[in-house]
């Protein structure tokens, strides 16, 4: 367990379980996308209930012609 996960689960009994996920996907954005980025954020949780974040994810791959392997995909 890392300092982060130890130090979380102090904080309150609600964070007992916290554990970070095992794998992670970074991407840059350009200064002129930043305004686009935060408006698709802030809309998140009501443009999944529409389409997954799975859904959508495997696509932003395919668009972009980066290989990805389903078994390494979702824990």
């Amino acid at each position: 367990m890392n300092a982060s996960s130890k130090w979380i689960k102090t904080q309150s009994h609600e964070f007992a379980g916290f554990a970070w996920q095992a794998g992670y996907g970074a991407f840059a954005i350009s200064e002129s996308s930043v305004p686009a980025v935060r408006e698709y954020i802030a809309g998140q949780q009501e443009h999944h209930r529409v389409k997954s974040f799975q859904k959508e994810y495997r696509a932003f791959l395919e668009r972009h012609r980066v290989p990805f392997d389903e078994r390494y995909m979702w824990d």
